[in-house]
Order: C-alpha cells, then sequence, then structure tokens
C-alpha cells in the first residue's frame, strides 16, 4: 500500500516538528510543535487530522497539539507520563506568551480539551487502527518518549527524539527491523564524547569551584536534564537545591516510576536536593553551594534570578549542561560573556562552562541504529546536516524530505 508522507515542519530543520500521513481515507499527524523562540515559531498549518501520535513532551513535538485537537477533537496516542507533562508544559507555554505579549494559536480550552482526548498506551502495546496496527517502542530520550512503528503491508519504524545509548535516567533505544525507517538527525556529523569522561569533567568542575568559595550554578531543560544532573550529583554531599518546573516534573516521573532506568536512584537524588518552594528558600539557595535550576538556555526562570545575585562574583560558576539555540542568552554568554538581564547587556564575571550531556544519539549511533534496523528506505528529518550521513548509508535509498512537499513510500 502507497502512502503519502509530508512534513509540515522539522524535515531540514531542528523544532516545530509535525509531520502528515495519507492513506487515501484518513489523515495522521505525527507530532505537531513550536520552536520555542521569541516569538514562536510554528509549522504549516495541517489539514484535518484522524489522529494524532505524539512521541514526547519537549515543545518543539507537542507545543501545537492543542491547536489541532481544539478544532479537529481527533484523538491523541501517547504515553501517560508524556501526556502529563505536556500539560504543564501547554499551560506554561500560555502564561509566557500573555507575559511576553505575542498571541498562542490555542487556548487553555484547547489544552484541557487535548488532555481529553488522550488515548494512553505504553512501550510494547500495539494499537489496531484499520487496516494500519501501531506499536510503541522506547526512543531512549527522556521516559515517556517513544517511536512509533505503524505496521500495513510492511513496516515503518518513526524514531521523534532518540537516544541509543544509556543515560542515568533512561536505558537507550534499541533497533527495530523494519522496511522504512523515518529517523532524526540532530546530530549530523558531530559524536558526543564518552559520558562517563564528560561526568568526571563536570565533577571535578564542581569540586574546584566550591573548594575556592564559589557557587555552582547548573541552568537545566525542566524534562529530563534536572533529573539526569541530579542523579549524576546525588552522591557529593554538598548543599544542593533544586528549583523552577523541574520539580514538578520530577514528582510526575515518580508517579511513572515504569518509565526510569532506577526508580530507586531517581528516588535518592531527590532526597539529596532540597526543593525551592517559596522566595525565602530561594534566598537561602543562592547561598548553597549548588543549585540546579530552569531555564536551560538563561531567557526566563529562576536562572535569572540567581544570576542578578552572582553575577560580579568570579568565585561561582555557571555550568551549561543543553543546548544553546541562536538568539538565546545561553548563546550569547558563551560567545560573548554577557547576557540581556532587565533589558540591559551584563557581563557575567562567574567562569561559564559547557558540558554535552545531550540526549540525542551522536552521528555515529544513527547510523549504526538504522544500519541494525535494516530498512530499503531512510526518511531523515529534525536535521540541518542531513547530507552528511550520505557516504555513511550509501546502501540504502535515503529521502531528505522537504518542508511542505508530499513523497511517497510503499507501507
Amino acid at each position: 500500500m502507497i502512502m503519502k508522507f509530508r512534513f509540515l515542519g522539522g524535515a531540514d530543520s531542528i523544532g516545530r516538528m509535525g509531520m502528515t500521513i495519507e492513506d487515501g481515507r484518513k489523515t495522521m499527524l505525527v507530532e505537531y510543535g513550536m520552536s520555542p523562540t521569541k516569538p514562536p515559531e510554528y509549522p504549516i498549518t495541517a489539514p484535518k487530522i484522524d489522529h494524532l501520535f505524539l512521541t514526547h513532551c519537549h515543545l518543539d513535538h507537542c507545543g501545537m497539539v492543542p491547536a489541532i485537537c481544539g478544532r479537529d477533537g481527533c484523538e491523541v496516542f501517547t504515553t501517560p507520563l508524556s501526556a502529563e507533562i505536556s500539560e504543564l508544559m501547554l499551560y506554561d507555554s500560555l502564561k509566557i506568551g500573555e507575559s511576553e505579549g505575542y498571541d498562542v494559536p490555542f487556548t487553555a480550552g484547547d489544552v484541557e480539551k487535548t488532555m481529553d482526548l488522550v488515548v494512553p498506551f505504553t512501550f510494547k502495546d500495539t494499537i489496531e487502527l484499520g487496516k494500519t496496527d501501531v506499536t510503541l517502542h522506547s526512543a531512549g530520550h527522556i521516559p515517556g518518549a517513544a517511536m512509533f512503528e505503524f505496521i500495513c503491508d510492511r513496516r515503518t519504524l518513526y524514531t521523534g527524539d532518540l537516544h541509543t545509548e544509556n543515560q542515568k535516567l533512561v536505558l537507550g533505544a534499541k533497533p527495530v527491523k523494519c522496511d522504512n525507517l523515518i529517523i532524526e538527525g540532530t546530530y549530523g556529523g558531530r559524536n558526543h564524547p564518552p559520558r562517563d569522561e564528560t561526568i568526571k569533567e563536570f565533577i571535578a568542575k564542581i569540586d574546584e569551584v566550591i573548594d575556592r568559595g564559589g557557587t555552582v550554578v547548573v541552568p537545566c531543560f525542566a524534562v529530563g536534564r534536572t533529573q539526569e544532573i541530579m542523579i549524576i550529583l546525588k552522591g557529593l554531599g554538598y548543599d544542593m537545591w533544586v528549583d523552577g518546573m523541574g520539580r514538578s516534573v520530577t514528582g510526575l516521573f515518580m508517579n511513572y516510576s515504569e518509565y526510569l532506568r532506577d526508580p530507586r536512584t531517581m528516588r535518592s537524588a531527590r532526597k539529596a536536593f532540597k526543593e525551592v518552594k517559596s522566595s525565602n528558600t530561594r534566598k537561602q539557595a543562592a547561598k548553597g553551594q549548588i543549585i540546579v535550576t530552569t531555564g536551560g538556555m538563561l531567557d526566563g526562570g529562576p536562572v535569572l534570578g540567581y544570576l542578578r545575585i552572582l553575577k560580579d562574583d568570579p568565585k561561582s560558576a555557571i555550568l551549561l549542561v543543553g543546548y544553546q539555540a541562536e538568539d538565546t542568552n545561553g548563546r550569547l554568554l558563551l560567545e560573548t560573556g554577557s547576557i540581556v538581564l532587565d533589558d540591559e547587556m551584563v557581563k557575567i564575571q562567574c567562569e561559564v562552562k559547557k558540558y554535552d550531556f545531550s540526549a540525542h544519539a551522536g552521528h555515529d549511533e544513527l547510523v549504526e541504529f538504522a544500519r541494525k534496523c535494516n530498512p530499503e528506505n531512510i526518511v531523515i528529518m529534525h536535521s540541518e546536516t542531513r547530507e552528511l550521513f550520505l557516504p555513511d548509508l550509501q546502501d540504502y535509498n535515503v529521502i531528505l524530505p522537504e518542508l511542505g512537499k508530499e513523497f511517497e513510500l510503499d507501507v
């Protein structure tokens, strides 16, 4: 059976994901996100959708789902954990849109309707949708993140964001034999340093900063990175604090502990950190030794309050542990040593270092995963450097889809 595929976002770029699948009778949508820039960037408007599949809860994948569900009333297939965290993220987007003064193309009512339309299923479960069966597999990216295997006459695997190496928080994804592989290529042409070496360097720097009397600020994404860092640091015995939305997300992770590599480790990490729950405790945290806090790119969240206090202290350090997109304070800090704080460009006197704790597979890991899936066709998306995979995938029919243009696959 021939099906038509079209990327509404995220084909040759990272962010605002969305892909339609049409079989002549119904139209399915896999993910529908926004790029959380200022103002946000949205995907191409989707046609009427019958079923929607969400791989995970990061905004570039879930951020526009309520616009579709509010309009079309379509079911949303995802893990229950991804659904609950998406709800947090979506309400937060509405709040940010209001405070920043830009329109968000859905309402709180649309978010509520979306949650009512969620059909939760989990890894290894299979659902039947007419002539198509859909099986869920772990993507190894963050807890609850899924790959979708569409089974008709042939098998088509959509990976979403993918990591094949084990992290502290989740185990890596395993290859799935398929005929068509639609795979992310975020790190095309780039590999990550060995995780164990990165952890050693990270902890050594923390020890060094605390030994000289400084405070370590670790800006983190709320979903996944906060918890990974907490687990890495849990045994250090320092005065450690966690602030921001990551606290709520950690609680949800514990409610769905089946998605964690080791729930006991997450539980002990949670106990090792004091939680910031008020302005009073935030003042105490600022005098602590380690602060793990949102936001990860320094564009908002409690991290800015800590930087106001510590920005002039050369003994302290800001340790960045996530991707810093263009036009963000985090990228500005790395490139110039300054950030925009209260509408002014401010020089940061703290030490600044960046560490690679990516939850995406590197180039060689993606190539190895693709080869082990052993497909005939490989579609590479979610990447600005897709062409760099071509020399390593010469034995396959590689498709580099263009934004908004249909392509066909035999499924």
